[in-house]
């Protein structure tokens, strides 16, 4: 299966990046990122340390190392979660990558969504022209306590892709590490990689059981001065790999 390849690269910036986050390094992409930690929709109570939140995330990246002057793609994203950040995957319908591949978003069962539906900018040189174009994107929770990414990109980059992410145990001062390939993706056959230029989109989810609303992910009870360390490693197609660590600011009490 060819087409843009955004899936891969939400499952990472979904999780928690910093506010106003920006890089640039020579021929590097520049990097611009933004998070916050949100209450859980339908969920009073959630958004809070110590509770179930929601991760509103957007990003974007520019660059003119790629033909049309787009960023160079990207092949692998890994972001580090701070330390005391717990999910909670059970109790939660999983859609396998297998289904969606297949039958799309609408043959998974409800209590397997993970986001609403954000969007992503993708961007590729097909014909001697810059093209750019919105994706839609949603993630699901997979077998294995993983996420599944889908992304659909209608015309003139058409695709209907998935992707699969995992999370790991990382060193202090970090808890988790949630990583993902990036394969390069052509749109058509002879035109340039697709390049990603944007991420918006909010992941977290939750189900009530015997009145008790019980979050796929939960806040740390506690905040240092400052918004929680965490960091994010982003390579790129043209050798780069640019590496961020940056707070994320505490939510409410």
């Amino acid at each position: 299966m060819r087409g843009v390849s955004i899936h891969r690269v939400l499952p990472v910036l979904v999780v928690l990046l910093a506010l106003g986050l920006s890089t640039s390094a020579g021929a590097t992409p520049v990097v611009t990122a933004s998070a916050r930690i949100v209450p859980i929709r339908g969920f009073k109570g959630t958004g809070r340390l110590g509770q179930g939140a929601a991760v509103e995330s957007k990003y974007t990246i520019t660059g003119t190392e790629f033909p049309g002057g787009f960023p160079s793609p990207l092949t692998k994203a890994v972001v580090y979660l701070p330390e005391g950040t717990k999910l909670h995957p059970q109790g939660f319908s999983t859609c396998a990558a297998s289904v969606l591949i297949a039958s799309g978003p609408s043959a998974c069962p409800k209590k397997s969504i993970a986001s609403p539906v954000g969007k992503a900018g993708v961007a590729d040189f097909i014909g001697g022209s810059p093209i750019t174009e919105t994706a839609t994107l949603q993630a699901f929770f997979s077998p294995g306590g993983g996420l599944n990414f889908y992304a659909n990109a209608e015309a003139p980059i058409s695709a209907q892709i998935v992707s699969q992410g995992h999370f790991t145990k990382a060193s202090a001062p970090y808890g988790l590490k949630f990583e993902a390939e990036v394969p390069l993706i052509e749109a058509l056959p002879g035109a340039p990689d697709v390049s990603v230029t944007s991420i918006d989109v909010l992941v977290g989810a939750a189900y009530r059981k015997k009145g008790k609303t019980i979050s796929y992910g939960t806040v740390p009870k506690k905040c240092p001065k400052g918004g929680f360390p965490a960091k994010s490693e982003l390579t790129f197609h043209s050798g780069e790999t640019v590496t961020q660590a940056y707070r994320v600011p505490c939510p409410k009490r």
